[in-house]
């Protein structure tokens, strides 16, 4: 069979299933909408939140980007990784005996200001719209290749699929349509890498292969160090970003992670404050799998992508080549007008491919942006785990398995991202400030269109993506970064932080991000191109400015609550009690 038709068929069924739970799930009270009636078991909430966390960015961006940055691309195992283990220790068990249902709910009874809950909110949608803008594009991008629609089309299936299961559920729904995907996405992932690992080097275990040695006795990585010097790249483990914004994009991601909205509402699902520990631990576990796994992918898909394309003659490139070309993600511009295409290091093209209708004399699809470099390969990096099986000639079964499987890591993130939206406006914003007396079926029902129009937005953002649609997931994290995990972190630890002082803080931090990812990113802000490397404040890229903006935060927030009154009684009280383990001092009273 074809990989269209294996396409269609996983896809179908794939999908079929996440209908049928969402059927099953249905929610029929806010309770059950917002935190699944909070019953979920820790196993079932682990592989919920592993699906949750691993989006398009883990399942199709995060290997393309290592395979491209070498040693630099740790950043994001690092930091990914790092931070579900502070979410699991500093953040999960204290939120979920809080016992509220979202982060704007926390803050807002924590910082016993409407006025903090509403600042809230506001990061809340910002943070969750940059991060689902990635989510769309990759199921546009995902349909496009391989059943063969236009990537509006694409975006837009993939909203009807999200709306079906997220507005008949909610949280109840999402909770265990994502424990599917994760058995999809991580399935789909690690059969590939088996293949590949096993046809290169003789060892099924990807995490081994990628260390193993060649059939002639050369280590795999060697060979691709020399490969990447031979064209001018620098080796491929040695890294090029300076000490200080490593350290900076790897903290950036990792308190991006414990301060993420739609991760963390995931632990109000358990039961109980012990079952959040679990469920977090046993996420880690099930990340880990994915997390280890992409490394290897990325050494395989770069060093078989360099043999397989390198100064190769158009006329006799492989049909993947000819495939991707035609989505615009892949492209060759013949500079020196020998008939090869010479990757070497550089630039191809200004920018991403602008295709003219006509052919060149090879047959290749023209390009009319290429630039002085002697480059002549342009390739998304988005591409690399989904033509991975192709490039290294896999059954069909494989690749259409690697489709159906980029479909639910995109779609299971996005539908958490989108609840979180949602809950925001219907439960922060108008059950705690607008409408109080509003009734529960009403309550139910501006959920339900808050989802409609978010997922509308989010379509949006999925075909007019914003500029920075590459590194969007990155500058997401920095957002929540700066925004709330130092007010999160700050009302659990420290009784004298006052509502002031979070809100001061929250507006600074955020507003400081937003401003220097336009400016450094899109160039929105002062010129029309983002401005160089030169310019960075202390050396520190976009994507690791989270990091500046969260430090600042802190020092606004500890300054501002200092120097204004503390928190009533009350509230002191209730942050020692969150601290507090459940059954503490009860062996004293016996």
């Amino acid at each position: 069979m074809s990989v269209q038709l294996w396409t269609w068929i996983l896809v179908g069924i794939t999908f079929s299933l996440y209908f049928g739970i969402a059927i099953w799930a249905r929610a029929g009270s806010t309770k059950e909408f917002y935190v699944a009636g909070g019953g979920v078991s820790p196993l079932a909430n682990g592989m919920a939140t592993a699906a949750d966390w691993m989006s398009a960015a883990s399942f199709i961006s995060m290997a393309g980007l290592i395979s491209f940055m070498g040693y630099d691309g740790s950043v994001f195992l690092m930091g990914w990784t790092g931070g579900y283990v502070l979410l699991a220790l500093l953040l999960a068990p204290y939120l979920r005996k809080f016992g509220k249902f979202t982060v704007p709910d926390f803050i807002g009874d924590r910082y016993y200001s409407n006025t903090a809950r509403t600042v809230a909110v506001i990061c809340a949608l910002i943070v969750s719209f940059t991060y689902v803008a990635g989510q769309m594009r990759g199921v546009g991008i995902v349909f496009s290749q391989f059943l063969q629609v236009d990537i509006t089309l694409g975006v837009i299936i993939g909203m009807t699929v999200v709306l079906v299961f997220a507005f008949l559920g909610g949280m109840k729904g999402i909770t265990y349509t994502q424990v599917a995907q994760y058995c999809v996405l991580i399935f789909a992932f690690m059969v590939p890498a088996f293949f590949i690992s096993m046809q290169m080097t003789g060892n099924p275990i990807p995490q081994i292969g990628m260390g193993g040695k060649l059939e002639g006795g050369t280590f795999l990585l060697d060979k691709l160090d020399t490969l990447h010097t031979q064209l001018g790249f620098n080796e491929y483990t040695s890294g090029t970003k300076s000490t200080w914004d490593v350290f900076a994009i790897t903290l950036a991601l990792m308190v991006g992670t414990a301060g993420l909205p739609h991760v963390i509402v995931r632990f109000f699902t358990v039961p109980k404050v012990k079952d959040a520990r679990k469920s977090a631990g046993l996420a880690l576990l099930f990340i880990a799998i994915l997390y280890t796994t992409a490394p290897a992918i990325a050494v395989f898909a770069r060093t078989n992508l360099i043999e397989t394309v390198d100064n190769q003659s158009y006329s006799e490139i492989p049909q993947w080549f000819r495939n991707w070309e035609d989505t615009g993600l892949i492209a060759w511009s013949d500079k020196n007008q020998d008939g090869k295409i010479q990757y070497v290091n550089g630039a191809a093209l200004d920018g991403k491919p602008k295709y003219t209708e006509a052919r060149g004399a090879n047959g290749e699809r023209l390009v009319s942006n290429a630039n002085a470099s002697s480059n002549e390969l342009y390739v998304d990096r988005d591409i690399m785990v989904l033509a991975n099986p192709e490039i290294a000639n896999l059954p069909n079964w494989v690749i259409a398995l690697v489709a159906a499987g980029g479909l639910a890591a995109a779609l299971s993130t996005a539908a958490g991202l989108l609840l979180v939206i949602s809950t925001s406006i219907s439960h922060d914003l108008i059950k705690k400030q607008i409408k109080p007396n509003i009734s529960e079926k009403g309550e139910l029902l501006a959920a339900r269109i808050a989802i409609l129009v978010a997922i509308i937005i989010a379509g949006l953002f999925g075909i007019y993506p914003p500029g920075f649609v590459a590194a969007v997931v990155a500058l997401a994290f920095g957002l929540a970064a700066a925004s709330f995990f130092p007010a999160i972190i700050l009302g659990i630890f420290d009784k004298r932080m006052n509502s002031k002082g979070a809100i001061a803080g929250m507006i600074v931090g955020i507003t400081l991000m937003l401003f220097y990812m336009i400016r450094y990113k899109t160039g929105l802000i002062g010129v029309m191109d983002a401005r160089p490397a030169s310019e960075w404040w202390f050396g520190t890229s976009p994507e690791g400015f989270g990091t500046v903006a969260m430090i600042i935060n802190v020092i606004v927030s500890v300054v501002v609550s200092r120097m204004t009154e503390a928190p009533p009684e009350n509230v002191q009280e209730m942050v020692e009690n969150i601290r507090i383990p459940s059954g503490a001092g009860e062996a004293s009273n016996h």
